[in-house]
């Protein structure tokens, strides 16, 4: 029986060409012309001032931290429901993350929840669009304005996802992509920082290029490149950005594609969640999702246990996702918690993700149909 692996990551077909190409025209270091045309189609998308691709999406998170001005004792307001680079941006220049609980409904962090979590010593907001699906950026734009912070969009996830229109990334004063394997649109490795705050772009290329004025220097705006500010090597290598424009190229195909998918899966489990057996996604009205994962909340977690291993025996990789930043031993040393995180830990221990790639089409039927049989005998 052929394993059907949780990711796989899609192949195009114009990728290892466009990464000849970059060979032949002498272009393998970074910002070349693949770099320049992506970082072109994310500013059209995405309606951001300036783009800037980077090796992951951890650096232009840390990226982020620099040009927020993160001081030794300075507070960002995240969810505790992440991946360990959000945190991480802030800790290295001496902040401190401040956890707070997450929605019921979208995963996402629980906006009514951070104007009580902020202090004086509050510099920014970090929300995280989980799965694709968009935070209540209304409120937090209108909580980030009356209180002087910065808001840094973790969209790792959210590549052509959009609340209430507008593009995830391209809302808050700067925003993150990854381009990680695992993601909808892939370069292996890599990421971009989104300058939505005219004011930060500047500099920001400044930090990339290991704190030289060099992109100044190559636009003639300098006689001479020289080390001006704090930064370092940022940047990706042009066979990154070469394989990632075959991947742009195709973007909306792929994002559609992924979506008939979801929606197979989510059809597939109504009954089962009327059934009050599980819990489907949920996708508030004004959230445009890109549908970066499919995950069921099943009833606890020897439920979810249970379920990851009855799929693994069908050769079928089930996985679960973050382990709550709050409860891990890193995060209890160097966070703080507003009030208790009851949902965050919840869920966290009931969620499962379904495998979800490009060429899965012909094999969803074999994984929906193993996935009832054991909801059906465990009901």
């Amino acid at each position: 029986m052929l394993p059907i692996p949780f990711n796989r990551p899609y192949l195009g077909g114009k990728e290892l060409w466009y990464i000849a190409q970059s060979h032949a025209k002498g272009q393998m270091a970074g910002d070349g012309s693949f770099t320049r045309q992506c970082q072109s189609w994310l500013e059209r998308r995405t309606g951001s001032h300036k783009a800037l691709l980077t090796h992951s999406c951890t650096a232009a998170l840390e990226m982020a931290a620099i040009l927020a001005d993160i001081q030794p004792g300075d507070e960002v307001i995240m969810p505790s429901f992440t991946f360990v680079s959000t945190a991480n941006a802030f800790v290295l220049r001496g902040g401190v993350p401040v956890f707070v609980d997450i929605r019921e409904d979208t995963l996402n962090i629980d906006e009514r929840k951070i104007e009580a979590a902020i202090t004086p010593r509050t510099r920014a907001i970090a929300p995280v669009h989980y799965a694709g699906v968009g935070c209540a950026m209304d409120v937090i734009m209108d909580l980030a304005e009356r209180y002087q912070l910065l808001v840094i969009e973790d969209a790792a996830q959210g590549m052509l996802a959009s609340f209430n229109g507008r593009p995830l990334g391209a809302i808050g004063h700067l925003g993150t992509l990854s381009f990680h394997e695992t993601k909808n649109i892939i370069s292996g490795e890599g990421g971009a920082l989104l300058i939505n705050a005219q004011a930060l772009a500047s500099r920001s290329e400044i930090i990339r290029e290991k704190g030289t004025n060099r992109s100044q220097f190559f636009r003639g705006q300098v006689d001479k490149y020289t080390w001006v500010d704090v930064g370092s090597s940022y940047l990706p290598g042009e066979i990154i950005a070469a394989f990632l424009w075959a991947q742009m190229e195709e973007a909306d195909a792929i994002t559609a594609r992924r979506l008939a998918m979801w929606q197979r899966y989510h059809h597939a489990f109504e009954y089962l969640e009327r059934a009050e057996r599980l819990r489907r996604p949920i996708i508030p009205a004004q959230c445009q999702h890109n549908a970066h994962i499919y995950y069921l909340l099943l009833r606890d977690l020897q439920d979810r246990t249970n379920f990851i291993s009855a799929m693994k025996e069908q050769g079928i990789q089930c996985v679960f996702h973050y382990v709550p930043l709050h409860s891990a031993p890193y995060g209890r040393t160097m966070g703080r918690t507003v009030q208790e995180l009851p949902i965050t830990s919840d869920l966290s221990d009931r969620l499962v993700r379904l495998p979800l790639w490009l060429g899965l089409e012909e094999h969803q039927d074999r994984v929906i149909t193993a996935m009832l049989d054991f909801l059906r005998r465990s009901a």
